[in-house]
């Protein structure tokens, strides 16, 4: 007798079913669940409308840390991680409506400048800012150089849809759905590098939690995440915030950082390429940007246990800028 050979739709299709059959009987995916389904829909296995459902359930039913794991750890399988060696993992996937320069971008080159190895990957396909690519060629650095780039300035910047082809390609169904997806969590999550360290940003307070919760469950070395400018890693010095911060050794904590007193807003739309480059290379000097730039600076030195107090890391974070060139 010829085995049975089940088509993998019909292998897919209990995982939409759990996640939708209605009150009181639908549930979270478990984590291997979790694993099990998004490694199927990254394999191609799944139907498209099984991905869409299946997708657009796990955004109604709110993002579980424990569902959001197992995701991530068949996006880390099947994006074949290795090869790179950072010191802090660096994901940008931000597009906020008030964007305006990736003065973040800034504070990762001048810790690079300092002898940190950082690994910045993202997508700017929703952005509507200045995307950090366009930011590099101002400044007359690739964006595609991957481990290579890293050897030699310190510095890399890896895009979605090089990295991860097919995740690159569920996060662009945000053009079909209108909304996000987990989708855009997992990315943020990835570390390619399995760097110690990580900063990541992002728009609602209510996805820190998640964030924190799946590098407990993957036992990351520390994670500190924060509601950021445009949803990423970038401090808006204006105003005082909150970061959450979780070590593999201290567990999960909140740091308070105060506001730069003295400062006003900037205007977005007066940022160009031509003006990113200039602050880069010290020809101007607007305020609130190099506060801002400082100041996440500050984030990264806390995230990595560089320093512990806030006001602390802001004056080492003015000196590594300081000396950025």
């Amino acid at each position: 007798m010829k085995p049975v050979t089940i088509p993998p739709a019909d292998l897919f299709a209990p995982f939409v079913a759990t996640l939708g059959r209605g009150p009181g009987r639908s549930r979270a995916l478990t984590r291997e669940e979790a694993r099990t389904a998004f490694g199927m829909v990254l394999r191609g296995e799944a139907d498209p409308h099984q991905v869409g459902a299946f997708l657009m359930l796990l955004r109604f039913r709110g993002e579980d840390a424990e569902e959001t794991a197992g995701m991530t750890e068949a996006a880390r399988a099947r994006a074949g991680l290795g090869g790179i060696d950072a010191d802090l993992d660096w994901p940008s996937y931000g597009s906020g409506r008030t964007r305006g320069a990736p003065w973040f971008l800034l504070s990762a080159l001048a810790l690079a400048r300092s002898g940190i190895r950082v690994l910045m990957h993202g997508s700017n396909a929703f952005s509507y800012g200045m995307t950090v690519q366009t930011g590099l060629a101002a400044l007359g650095l690739p964006s595609d150089d991957g481990a290579r780039s890293l050897k030699t300035t310190g510095f890399a910047y890896l895009p979605l849809k090089a990295l991860a082809p097919a995740m690159d390609r569920l996060l662009d169904m945000r053009r079909l759905f209108g909304l996000r997806s987990p989708v855009n969590t997992v990315v943020r999550l990835l570390n390619p590098a399995d760097a110690p360290a990580g900063i990541d940003g992002v728009f609602h307070p209510a996805y820190i939690d998640v964030h924190l919760g799946v590098a407990e469950r993957i036992n990351r070395g520390s994670l500190l995440v924060l509601k950021g400018g445009g949803g990423e890693a970038e401090r808006v010095p204006l105003k005082p915030a909150t970061a959450s911060l979780w070590t593999k050794d201290g567990g999960r904590r909140t740091i308070d950082l105060p506001a730069v007193e003295g400062l006003a807003p900037h205007p977005a739309a007066a940022d160009t390429p031509a003006s990113f480059a200039a602050v880069w290379n010290g020809e101007i000097a607007p305020k609130t940007p190099l506060a801002a730039i400082q100041a996440t600076i500050a984030l990264a030195l806390l995230a990595m246990g560089r320093a512990t107090d806030p006001a602390r890391a802001m004056e080492d974070a003015a000196s590594i800028w300081a000396q950025r060139r």
